[in-house]
């Protein structure tokens, strides 16, 4: 019952949380993030521990399952289950869900309890997502993500709220319905060959598929988790989305809510439809760079700190597109760990743009300038998290991106080419972004405060798992490499578990 726990714990201190409110302004605030904390600490007690010390099994399928029959005459099950690279996006959903509360804590000043009771609801959908293994009940939780997201982005967003949560709900909702119509349509087809009505991911998994029959289900799972990531074409939510909800919501947006794409490509769309998936390889790392060099161009193009941030969402998280494509360990292992350096980086860089705009009330970049003499500390850390988004060696994106790079060089040297000119596109909206808000003549006379106590404090934990993670990533590969060696691999044959001496 402890993965059940992690759901319940959330649901019900977002519960508390908007009760809470009638006691005080910061006690919604201090559920929220009791709640998270506990949560992070049954995590830490009964698996990573126990991992780290090498008493699980480490011949066993999960660290953790749960399951209990809910809907049993159509075959659906409360089913979930935890392995290494749930266990990373996992940590990473405490972590980002206690940096969505902290940096909400002086923006947020109305409807303070329900604005928490939102967040702690779209955080349970995201852990849902992670762990369940039934599709009817991952299904259910995907949903769950959606709402209080969308009311996040709609009550508590900024000038055009109503526009960009309306936009971020008919794309997601547009391709959550493509992947129901291929979850409904494998059930039936693994139905009429065993007689059997179940959605759990493992029996379906072994279901005989004609090349066709796998290419229209993947395409419909696909459509779901592309929007989700997103992959250029896909993406015009996103930028309007991000650039009008709260601190809060755009942290779990790109840090969280974008890596359920690429998680959901990794878990189910791969090993049920792997020969589908090779045969549009090629298609998807050609996407994968696309958005990586679509979203370097777009980012330098703007002017509004968040909608710059909001494009690097697109190039980033190409690499995690072009590493799942192709297809071998090296770039799988990157893609891992592009999405958990990508969380923290991004997240903090959100984290810092929001706190300029509480202090100046614009976000135009062509209003800035000359701030590092203002904000010194805030300069800092901004300089700090635009050299990990660039990915400055050491660094945990540097590994991440460096790993993608090595896999697809194994099996396209020209999508490779193209993938490095991203990096140096990054090295460039990352500078644009600080000579145009810390450099140069103060125009407008700006004197904000500096950043306080509570964000020093945020953003050091953020360094440090930058840091860390880029000099020792040993971890994110061992708790990741069981399930990637699950995954197919048609490329040249599979390197061994990688291993890492800084």
């Amino acid at each position: 019952m402890m993965l059940g726990w992690l759901l319940i714990i959330l649901l019900v201190g977002g519960v508390l949380a908007w009760w809470g409110e009638r006691w005080g302004p910061s006690v919604p605030r201090w559920i929220a993030v009791m709640a998270l904390g506990l949560d992070m600490a049954l995590v830490l007690g009964w698996v990573v521990v126990p991992f780290a010390q090498g008493s699980l099994s480490s011949e066993a399928l999960w660290m953790a399952e749960w399951h209990s029959p809910w809907i049993p005459r159509f075959g659906i099950h409360l089913h979930l289950a935890l392995d290494g690279l749930s266990l990373l996006l996992i940590l990473l959903t405490f972590l980002l869900g206690i940096s969505a509360v902290v940096a909400s804590w002086t923006e947020i000043q109305r409807k303070i309890g329900f604005f928490h009771f939102n967040i702690l609801w779209v955080l349970a959908g995201v852990v849902g997502v992670f762990l369940a293994i039934d599709l009817f009940f991952f299904f259910v939780w995907w949903e769950v993500m959606l709402v209080p997201m969308y009311l996040l982005i709609s009550i508590w967003g900024h000038e055009r709220r109503a526009y960009a949560a309306m936009k971020f709900f008919l794309f997601t909702q547009a391709g959550s319905l493509f992947m129901l119509i291929a979850i409904v349509a494998l059930t039936m087809i693994h139905f009429e060959q065993t007689q059997i009505v179940t959605f759990d991911f493992l029996q379906l998994k072994e279901t005989s598929l004609t090349v066709e029959q796998e290419m229209w289900l993947l395409l419909g799972f696909f459509l779901a988790f592309a929007v989700k990531l997103p992959a250029v074409l896909l993406h015009p939510w996103l930028p309007d989305a991000h650039t009008e909800a709260p601190t809060g919501g755009s942290v779990i947006l790109a840090g969280l809510m974008l890596k359920t794409g690429g998680y959901g490509l990794l878990r189910f769309a791969l090993p049920l439809f792997p020969h589908a998936a090779e045969s549009i390889a090629t298609a998807g790392m050609t996407l994968g760079v696309i958005g990586i060099l679509f979203g370097s161009v777009m980012a330098f193009a703007q002017t509004d700190l968040k909608r710059l941030v909001a494009y690097t969402n697109i190039s980033h998280l190409g690499f995690v597109l072009l590493g799942i494509f192709a297809m071998n360990a090296y770039a799988y292992q990157g893609a891992v760990m592009q999405m958990i350096a990508h969380g923290i980086s991004t997240s903090a860089l959100f984290i810092l743009v929001g706190a300029l705009q509480e202090r100046m009330r614009t976000r135009d970049i062509r209003r800035m300038g000359g701030l590092w003499s203002v904000v010194p500390k805030h300069g800092g850390f901004s300089l700090f998290f635009a050299m990990a988004s660039l990915g400055l060696p050491g660094l945990a994106n540097f590994i991440g991106e460096f790993l993608v790079l090595l896999g697809v060089f194994r099996v396209n040297i020209i999508l490779t080419v193209f993938a490095v000119l991203g990096i140096i596109g990054a090295a460039i909206y990352s500078l644009f972004f600080i000579k145009g808000t810390f450099h140069g003549p103060n125009t407008e006379g700006w004197t904000i405060p500096d950043l306080g106590p509570r964000h020093v404090a945020l953003l050091g934990v953020m360094i440090v798992f930058q840091v860390g993670l880029g000099l020792y990533p040993q971890p994110v590969f061992q708790a990741a490499d069981p399930f990637i060696q699950t995954l197919p691999a048609p490329a040249p044959s599979s390197p061994p578990p990688l291993t890492w001496v800084p």
